[in-house]
């Protein structure tokens, strides 16, 4: 179980040779567990990492939001500056989590600024994603887990709570999982914003397969985010990729426990949350942390089942 997607040649080492051997995932190259590929170069010559796919960008247009991405100083203004004819843009380094060290920009002058600061080897090496902004979005999550024998698809909704420095952060995801692939997820009674992120994910994911070959996951996740954009039109997209734990992965063990107890079960409600503040967990949830870490300060992790959550 790594803490992070794993390059082809760091899990064969470890003996890792498909998806039944780790909770996680496995890439060719280390820039296709991150941001970067969500979004194509702003120019058919821009720099680029040794094997990307060009193609990859126009597999994916119909589930992504508009948006590109960098791999220099220049190619990450000249990204900006056309985005900016049609709004704010967010800007996100490519290892930035849970919304850390994002930025939103109104204007060339606020965008230089922003790529300025930014690292340059980082920028070299990692890149930077370019990106519409949406105003007040609803970020669905869309994933799927396949753990001893046991095939199950969720869509979830993620929440925000305030950090212990109240920033606005990542607070939990409540997760509806049923049991089978994502056309069996699309078999539920799902409202159409629902519909739309489960069938863009799906996309999503067999644009990966089919574009990066050695990629392989037993656990998926992809953050779906629908809202407006500047012009007030509605849009939605994955906005990226997870292949390793994740924020929603104390409501996936606790629905796959679920499944595993009961072989009938088919549907699976579940909850994982972050809070800030040293509040304690409720009664019988499944505490993963309790307590003081030192970077972030008081946080307590756990998830839990609903009660009703096999009612329908």
């Amino acid at each position: 179980m790594p803490s992070d997607t794993l390059h082809v040649d760091a899990a064969a080492a470890l003996g890792i040779r498909g998806p039944d051997d780790l909770f996680g995932g496995v890439v060719p190259h280390l820039f296709v567990a991150s941001k970067v590929i969500t979004h194509p170069l702003v120019r058919p010559d821009a720099a680029r990492p040794e094997g990307w796919v060009a193609r990859f960008g126009d597999a994916v247009a119909g589930a992504t939001l508009k948006g590109f991405s960098a791999f220099t100083r220049a190619d990450a203004q000249q990204a900006g500056e056309h985005l900016l004819a049609g709004g704010e843009v967010r800007i996100k380094p490519a290892r930035s989590a849970g919304g850390k060290d994002q930025r939103v920009v109104g204007d060339a002058a606020q965008l230089a600024h922003r790529l300025d600061a930014l690292d340059p080897e980082a920028l070299r090496t990692d890149g930077v994603v370019l990106e519409e902004n949406l105003d007040d979005p609803i970020v669905h999550s869309v994933g799927q887990v396949r753990v001893g024998g046991i095939v199950a698809s969720y869509h979830g909704v993620q929440r925000e709570t305030r950090s212990n420095r109240n920033h606005a952060i990542y607070g939990g995801t409540d997760v509806h999982m049923v049991r089978g692939d994502f056309d069996a997820l699309l078999q539920q009674p799902l409202s159409a914003g629902v519909r739309r992120a489960v069938e863009q994910a799906s996309l999503y994911h067999a644009a990966v397969i089919d574009c990066y070959p050695g990629f392989f996951a037993s656990r998926i996740n992809y953050d779906v985010a629908q809202g407006r954009n500047a012009r007030g039109e509605p849009c939605s997209g994955v906005l990226e990729q997870s292949w390793r734990l994740g924020g929603a992965t104390g409501a996936e063990i606790a629905a796959l426990e679920a499944f595993q107890l009961s072989g009938d079960r088919q549907v699976v409600r579940a909850s994982c949350v972050e809070a800030y503040g040293g509040a304690a967990p409720p009664p019988g949830a499944t505490v993963y942390f309790h307590g003081h870490d030192p970077e972030i300060g008081p946080i307590a992790k756990y998830a839990f089942i609903h009660p009703d959550a096999d009612a329908d």
